[in-house]
């Protein structure tokens, strides 16, 4: 398969770019800097650009079969765009390309898992610093939703750089649910898979330990 990985550099995209190789699919990382890739592969080619530069997407996007969006801010301010931009730039690519599967991270927080982080999250962390973040996911995953695309939305819950365990949940009935630790590594296994099987399509589980 051959995959596009917009956020490729560090965190879930990293690890889904090195799980994707060692699978043996073909990767294109878009990338505002290619030294910033940890890995160097034949079967990985690095675009130059930036998601919220539609022609550079549109260069990324020629010859793909599915594109996974894992992108992030370092620091939140008060006007954060960069999700809602970023995503509506790939889905015009992948509209003029012909590219119908995408996968894309969001977290915990966005949509109906919101409330669904446990007491500090959700009554401190949240509405102190993360709401311009996910006020913004929150319209990325609008513009997902409203498209034609085959999309699978993933929601990790608190993100760890531990191993790859295989050892998680995909939740899509939040009732109870109070979101755990999951690590990178797992959050990139899940991605793979769904690429394969397509189970969670149009929908937006919450991936948990």
């Amino acid at each position: 398969m051959n995959i596009l990985i917009v956020g490729a550099t560090r965190g879930v995209g990293r690890q889904v770019l090195e799980q994707a190789l060692a699978s043996g699919h073909n990767v294109t990382a878009l990338v505002r800097d290619p030294q910033r890739l940890a890995t160097q592969h034949e079967r990985l080619r690095a675009v130059t650009g930036d998601i919220l530069d539609a022609n550079s997407v549109a260069m990324a996007m020629d010859g793909q079969n599915a594109v996974c969006c894992s992108i992030g801010v370092k620091v939140p301010w008060p006007t954060i765009t960069v999700f809602s931009q970023g995503t509506a730039n790939l889905l015009q690519a992948m509209k003029q390309a012909g590219v119908k599967r995408l996968i894309c991270v969001t977290g915990i927080g966005a949509g109906d898992s919101r409330g669904h982080g446990g007491f500090f999250y959700d009554c401190v962390f949240y509405p102190v610093v993360a709401w311009p973040i996910y006020a913004d996911k929150n319209r990325q995953e609008s513009l997902i939703r409203a498209s034609d695309v085959d999309w699978t939305i993933v929601r990790p819950g608190f993100l760890t750089n531990g191993p790859l365990t295989k050892s998680y949940r995909a939740l899509t009935n939040l009732t109870g649910v109070t979101a755990g630790w999951i690590s990178r590594a797992d959050v990139a296994h899940f991605i793979l898979m769904e690429l394969q099987s397509n189970q969670y399509l149009r929908q937006a589980p919450l991936l948990t330990a």
